[in-house]
């Protein structure tokens, strides 16, 4: 395959990749934008491989690896459930870091011939660079994967002076750099990487487990940007475009997030967030039980009514149910309606997913924004599974630690079912007085039985 041909798939592949990005943006077209992508890859894919710089070693070991790999994604794609899956793209992200520290080091012990002194020294640059983003991007995601799994404390870990502990670590970092630069050796670009580890595992640490969506964003900027500088290093342009739309769309949709949280976008990127300024309000009340037969009976004098989904739909795999309930109380010509919340799940867009693959008509789906003003008017929310998008202490309690973050102001309606598995405080730790309040009732247990029941109840 000659240059040219190579040339323009990478051109056919980069407008693709825009395509999809550009088509995510809308639910209708998600589906379409998916396959523009697929397609875009695949057309990368085989360009390298038949790309003139293939070659018998070339096609000895690249080709078993793609065929390895291909296997092992088609196995995982078709196991992990959609509650598995924000912990699934931290560890690709973890991945993507981890060939960018590999390919910096390769470029180092084998370096390109004939370059010229100036362009050894921006090879080198391009080096650290790579080699810092993804050594940073792979702990960090790795500890993302471990909150977002459970298996590792979703509270943040705030230790003395972490704020002058990254400062310490970066220059230390910077340093090292100017001596790999001076050729002090490859001690230096290893030693950078160990320190690079420790920073983006602290900087994870340090964020409360009510922010990891805009983590799990973030941390897929910084697998763009470290993909982009290892396109630099292999001199490869279609790499350096679509690290570029990945870290740049990544960066975006995390300002975006920050903005709808009410957070400083810097805040994020130091894990200067997450935990709480003072003593917690006293909530009053207490929590006050329904049973399925009596939310039945709410619902049939109810005129309008609108779902709030939350991770806890997506632990139970309820969003089947959750359309079939909205089936039938459209059949009965009631208003229902999705209020979504930017951060609502553990990943971007989590809920919206959820409800597409149940085949929720998408003109029900309302975004935060366009759905908040109507909750004085309504009758009935129902809460599922969710606690901090729904949280009035975001505006209440100026110690919450997600005080000052917009969110869906379902307190306002006539009546809050809260279909939830207990009575604790959730994932994030944080407590929640919407449960407390006169106009809500909870209604315990798995999110998918409880509608089921419920399903049973309405005639």
């Amino acid at each position: 395959m000659s240059v040219g041909i190579v040339t323009a798939a990478y051109i056919s592949a980069s407008v693709l990749f825009i395509l999809s990005l550009g088509g995510l943006s809308n639910q209708e077209k998600a589906k379409r934008a998916v396959w523009f992508g697929i397609i875009g890859m695949a057309i990368a894919i085989i360009a390298t491989i038949f790309g003139p710089e293939a070659n018998v070693n070339f096609f000895g070991y690249l080709l078993p690896a793609l065929l390895i790999g291909t296997v092992i994604g088609a196995i995982v794609a078709q196991r992990v459930q959609m509650t598995e899956m924000p912990q699934l793209v931290a560890a690709l992200h973890s991945f993507v870091g981890l060939a960018a520290v590999f390919i910096g080091l390769n470029s180092e012990l084998v370096p390109p011939e004939n370059l010229t002194s100036a362009e050894a020294l921006i090879h080198e640059v391009e080096i650290f660079i790579g080699v810092f983003i993804g050594a940073i991007t792979f702990t960090g995601s790795i500890i993302a994967y471990g909150k977002l799994s459970g298996t590792i404390n979703g509270k943040a870990l705030v230790l003395p002076g972490r704020h002058a502990l990254n400062v310490v670590m970066f220059i230390a970092c910077l340093v090292l750099g100017w001596l790999y630069l001076q050729h002090a050796g490859l001690w230096t670009l290893i030693l950078m990487i160990l320190i690079a580890f420790v920073i983006g595992a602290h900087l994870v640490l340090a964020i409360g487990g009510a922010d990891m969506p805009v983590v799990v964003s973030m941390l897929n900027s910084y697998s763009g940007w470290a993909a982009a500088a290892t396109g630099f290093m292999l001199g490869n342009d279609l790499l350096i475009v679509t690290g570029a739309l990945v870290g740049s769309s990544g960066a975006i949709l995390s300002y975006i997030m920050c903005r709808a949280m009410n957070r400083n976008f810097v805040s994020v990127i130091l894990g200067g967030f997450g935990d709480s300024t003072g003593p917690a309000m006293v909530i009053d009340g207490e929590m006050i039980s329904i049973d399925s037969e009596d939310v039945a009976v709410s619902l049939a004098e109810a005129n309008s009514v609108v779902i709030v989904p939350g991770y806890g739909m997506a632990v139970a795999q309820a969003q089947a149910s959750v359309a079939e309930l909205t089936k039938r109380l459209k059949s009965k010509g009631k208003s229902v309606r999705f209020a979504i919340h930017p951060v609502a799940g553990r990943l971007p867009g989590h809920m919206n997913v959820l409800l597409a693959e149940a085949k929720v008509p998408y003109d029900l789906v309302l975004e935060m924004d366009e759905i908040n003003g109507d909750f004085s008017s309504t009758d009935i929310v129902i809460v599922i599974g969710s606690n901090d998008i729904v949280n009035p202490a975001a505006q209440d309690d100026p110690n919450s630690p997600i005080a000052g973050m917009p969110v869906l102001e379902v307190w306002k309606a006539r009546q809050v079912i809260v279909s939830k598995r207990g009575q604790g405080t959730g994932y994030s730790g944080i407590e929640n007085p919407l449960f407390y309040k006169e106009n809500t009732r909870m209604l315990y247990g798995d999110a998918k039985k409880s509608i089921d029941n419920l399903l049973a109840k309405l005639s």
